[in-house]
């Protein structure tokens, strides 16, 4: 008990107990897991329409200008050919070429713009603002004050318009001010699933209301950290702390599309070394022969059953009725065919390499 009120709560704690969910503590925060069970719940956002509060998440807002104040400077997307209403995936990096975080990036006006990062890197990221913006005064953590919410699934639109008009309208990582439930809030068409779906940013006293008015929709069921993680998985997306860290770059977590080597940034010249001179591991993706899933932290091995690297994400997939990983191998390993094994030396299972993603079907750009 005295971890557990140690924790930090979302505006919905109340909501998740009354749904009997299993929480566990995540980057700080006490968060459901699951509801009525973990599958059921992918099954809700692969088919219909899942609701996840994500309130945990962080939220940093900086007014002020681009290049002047510094901001174009510390992530690795381009941010000066950024439309209004228009959202971007970016890193911030160290001088090594580490990841800081990943976030995502949302022009509210061309003096101003939201920063959705990781909820165990809100203070990490806002001292790295903080120390590297040329005006450290330009941004404030209104975290605390926002709250998230996120409804996935092939049938998010058909729900969300009901109590949005308008709502359909938007495009893919694109967002705008609706009007939801009385109060104007920002809605984006993003999200972490595969599926259609859509983020909406609440004032804190705002998020039960139209948490609760969505669930009393028949379309859409609560759904928990256990599930998403399969979701974001079976898309292969980075998750911090397993794809990308302080001293994993996004070169060798495969994320180079998201680096913009024409213009200067914190860790650029680290990131065009490693490009030039060649990396030393890469990531990769596999599937089990079997429903045994791999976990993170587990070494990967080669068909000689010699190490070659380490599992970052592992589930078991109900898509693929099997165990999925993502890894990072030494690049100068010389595979002798797309067979691998994870596990630990007393009990291997074996694996096969596949391109990512390992779902191709969703409704995500619907």
């Amino acid at each position: 008990m005295q971890i557990e009120s140690s924790l930090k709560k979302t505006p919905l704690y109340q909501n998740h107990c009354t749904l009997n969910a299993r929480m566990v503590d995540f980057g700080g925060w006490l968060m459901p897991v699951q509801y009525d069970g973990i599958l059921s719940e992918y099954e809700q956002c692969r088919k219909s329409c899942a609701l996840f509060d994500i309130s945990h998440m962080g939220e940093i807002m900086f007014k002020g200008d681009l290049v002047k104040d510094g901001l174009d400077r510390v992530v690795t997307c381009s941010l000066q050919d950024l439309k209004v209403g228009a959202s971007r995936y970016g890193l911030m990096l160290n001088d090594e070429g580490g990841v800081v975080d990943d976030l995502i990036i949302f022009c509210i006006s061309k003096k101003e713009f939201l920063l959705v990062v990781n909820a165990a890197n809100i203070k990490k990221d806002f001292d790295y603002l903080k120390s590297h913006l040329v005006s450290p005064n330009a941004i404030s953590d209104i975290s605390n004050i926002t709250a998230k919410l996120d409804l996935q699934g092939p049938l998010a639109r058909d729900v969300l318009k009901e109590i949005v008009p308008g709502i359909e309208n938007l495009k893919y990582f694109s967002f705008d001010t609706f009007n939801i439930l009385g109060q104007e809030s920002i809605i984006s068409r993003t999200g972490y699933t595969g599926e259609l779906g859509y983020e909406i940013f609440l004032d804190f006293d705002h998020a039960k209301d139209v948490w609760e008015k969505l669930l009393d929709d028949p379309r859409v069921g609560p759904a928990g950290l256990g599930a998403r993680d399969i979701l974001r998985t079976e898309m292969a997306y980075s998750l911090y702390g397993h794809e990308i860290t302080d001293e994993i770059s996004p070169l060798e977590a495969g994320l180079s599309r998201f680096i913009y080597l024409d213009k200067k940034f914190i860790g650029s010249d680290s990131i065009s070394g490693q490009s030039k001179a060649g990396l030393k591991r890469k990531i990769i993706y596999f599937v089990s022969e079997t429903r045994r899933s791999p976990r993170h932290g587990q070494m990967l091995y080669d068909e000689n059953h010699a190490e070659i690297g380490i599992v970052t994400s592992g589930v078991f997939s109900p898509f693929m009725e099997k165990g999925i990983g993502i890894g990072l191998i030494n690049v100068d390993i010389q595979l002798l065919s797309d067979k691998i094994f994870f596990g630990n030396e007393k009990s291997l299972a074996a694996a096969d390499l596949v391109k990512k993603p390992f779902l191709k079907n969703g409704s995500l750009k619907k």
